[in-house]
């Protein structure tokens, strides 16, 4: 199918339908009241990085001297794209804002009240008083704006409080950055009847008196406002500098980066907005939004519960996994079999064990990692250090181009080195983007022997507590074998490998998926029965699709839980007609990765790093690996059932990616839960 007439859903529009499923869970009465409020802190910071990543890669295009970039943006001109979005966003940012205000009073009737500094009693007042004096003024920045030589750089990620000091025809504005980072923005006032919560932001209002005592003024007003700005990280061709080099250097680049959205309280003076418009730089292809009082609701995310466990999700408790305990060596149980950890449901800490038992192992000789995203403080990191010193040959590949993870990436990079660890900092041209671990271990034969984690996550506590993803744990030589093979092409990209067993991108995953799907075709075109799902997060690669709506057209009968963004034209029965697609957004982040291929019986089922996406399937480093355990097959065909089955957090995807809730007949099922309560019965089969 020509790609020009290829009938393609946008995008960017469906990546924003995707957070308008997240405001959905911020409306939902049946979510835990603080889960509602931290729903609406997910969107913000959603929409954060979708102005940084494609609204500017989108305003990109439209100021570009190249024209005709519709086959980019799936039929679309930049420019009504552009409109189009920006309408999208202000939908949403006013519902946002509406639900926002519908929680507050909903938190009233649990007696939590946020609370302005105009409503604080005389004993708050004291407080808010002292906790600026002793934790909010040594980390304040106040920038005068008459007295700077220029108009100051304000950062994307931070909130700012835009003020105003009048004295008879006279004015001066200042610009105070609301700080942020270990301090939350929400502070929890003495208990007094009720519980009070109230905004940094506030706080600074309420001592704006003494942060600006030295000067004589009639009237004082501050609003906050914030700036989006572009998140592109430029990469220089000076063949002279390393690639650390380039990506520090490209950091200090994005810092400057063209500002594409501003959001200001709608209550702020002209005169203060357009000097603030003006001294940015906004132009006419940047969001200007008017907001509410308060900014930056990514912070919500970290709303106190300052009430009872019944605001929030009851705990569901780790299970451990069957074959695995904590007195009984990972090792010595992959000799006998494989293991699918399934996070968060097992506990992610069993990754981390084994490569703590590599550690230790005097017969472990050789541990490999690909590294992505890390937590703050990595107890991996921590694990391969102490190999290290224990004298493994430690080989670490870390993604410095890992988007808005780069300068921590750099930072690990250094402490890794400086403990005398290899580091490989990706592939020129490509991102690394493979979940893998590689122990090679002398067992007293001719060669060593491998076990190897092949996972759809990224090694970080954090995430790992609320993503689900899979981590197999094997020792089957075809696919360590293999494995071995992607760290020698990180490590030397010039080698090519053939691969038998795992679809690695960027050079077999695309022609892989295209076998497996032209198997479906021919099995359907013979009269056969031809099938298969798919679990992933994103499909938007437009040959992809084009192969999608070749296998939907023979026959082919197609299930899809996307969780984000999905370019197919459901509007377009011809092409879509036996694709079914649906979208899970729930308590946890759905990020598994998985495929089952229905081969006239003789099922097929992989895990993946991979979205169909372009970028994945030709710009990165991925890894599919194929599942040869039969009892790991089943649980796979039925974690993907119950989520099929799901009628309370699944919505369909249809012609206007409306968002429609699905409706099934029978009991209410939510995926999760059910999910949940499969894993804890696989315990107890053992």
């Amino acid at each position: 199918m020509n790609e020009k007439d290829l009938s393609l859903y946008n995008r960017d529009i469906s990546w924003l339908k995707f957070n308008a499923r997240v405001l959905q869970e911020a409306e939902d009465p049946d979510v835990p009241l603080i889960e509602r409020i931290r729903f609406l802190g997910i969107h913000s910071n959603n929409m954060d990085e979708f102005f940084r990543v494609r609204y500017s890669f989108v305003r990109r295009l439209q100021l570009s001297t190249v024209k005709n970039h519709e086959d980019n943006l799936e039929g679309h001109s930049p420019g009504k794209l552009l409109k189009q979005l920006s309408k999208l966003v202000n939908e949403q940012q006013q519902l946002s804002q509406k639900i926002y205000e519908h929680l507050r009073g909903e938190l009233a009737k649990e007696s939590i009240e946020i609370i302005s500094e105009q409503e604080l009693t005389q004993k708050q007042a004291q407080f808010v008083r002292d906790v600026y004096r002793n934790q909010v003024s040594p980390a304040l920045t106040n920038l005068m704006l008459s007295q700077a030589p220029e108009f100051p750089y304000l950062r994307d990620k931070g909130i700012y409080l835009a003020v105003r000091l009048m004295k008879g025809n006279s004015e001066q504005f200042s610009i105070i950055e609301v700080p942020s980072g270990a301090m939350n923005r929400f502070i929890a006032l003495p208990k007094y009847g009720k519980q009070y919560i109230m905004y940094l932001d506030d706080v600074l209002r309420y001592n704006l008196s003494s942060i600006f005592h030295i000067f004589n003024y009639d009237s004082i007003e501050a609003h906050t406002v914030k700036i989006t700005r572009d998140a592109e990280l430029t990469l220089d061709d000076d063949v002279s500098k390393s690639f650390m080099e380039k990506v520090q250097k490209g950091l200090l680049e994005r810092r400057e980066g063209d500002p594409v959205r501003f959001v200001y309280d709608r209550n702020i003076s002209e005169v203060t907005l357009n000097l603030l418009v003006d001294g940015l730089g906004i132009s006419e292809f940047d969001g200007l939004i008017a907001g509410g009082r308060y900014h930056n609701k990514k912070d919500l995310v970290r709303f106190p519960n300052v009430g009872g466990p019944s605001l929030e999700h009851k705990k569901l408790p780790i299970i451990p996994h069957p074959a695995l305990d904590e007195d009984r060596s990972i090792i010595s149980v992959l000799k006998k079999q494989d293991v699918l950890l399934f996070t968060p449901y097992h506990d992610f800490g069993k990754v981390i064990r084994l490569l703590r038992e590599a550690a230790i192992d005097p017969k472990v000789r050789v541990l490999k990692v690909t590294l992505y995203r890390l937590a703050s403080q990595s107890r991996i990191i921590s694990a391969l250090v102490n190999a290290a010193k224990n004298g493994k040959d430690v080989t670490v590949f870390i993604e410095l181009q890992a988007r808005f993870d780069e300068a921590n990436n750099i930072k690990w990079t250094n402490m890794l080195r400086a403990e005398g660890i290899k580091v490989v900092s990706g592939v020129p041209g490509l991102k690394v983007h493979s979940k893998l671990t590689l122990i090679r271990r002398d067992e007293g034969k001719e060669k060593l022997v491998d076990y190897c984690v092949v996972g759809t996550g990224n090694y970080h506590e954090g995430t790992a507590k609320i993503y689900t993803d899979y981590h197999l744990l094997t020792s089957k030589k075809q696919i360590t074998k293999e494995v071995r093979k992607v760290f020698t092409f990180i490590e030397s990209p010039y080698k090519q490998y053939n691969y038998k067993h795992l679809l690695v991108s960027p050079n077999s995953t695309r022609e892989g998926i295209f076998a497996l799907i032209d198997r479906e075709i021919a099995h359907a075109r013979a009269g056969r029965e031809a099938k298969f799902w798919v679990k992933i997060n994103s499909v938007s690669d437009h040959e992809m699709i084009a192969k999608l709506y070749e296998a939907s057209a023979s026959g082919v009968s197609i299930r899809m839980i996307v969780r984000g963004i999905n370019c197919i034209d459901f509007s377009n029965k011809a092409l879509s007609g036996t694709i079914e697609a649906i979208s899970i957004v729930d308590r946890f982040l759905e990020h598994t990765r998985a495929f089952c291929f229905h081969n006239n019986g003789q099922s097929e089922y992989y895990i993946s790093s991979a979205d169909w996406m372009t970028r994945n399937l030709n710009r990165r480093v991925e890894v599919t690996v194929p599942i040869y355990d039969d009892k790991i097959k089943r649980q796979l065909r039925d974690h993907f059932e119950i989520l099929w089955k799901d009628n309370t957090k699944s919505r369909i995807f249809d012609a206007n990616q409306s968002n429609a809730y699905r409706k099934l007949n029978g009991p209410k099922i939510r995926a999760q839960l059910d999910m949940h309560a499969y894993v804890k019965k696989q315990l107890l089969k053992g």
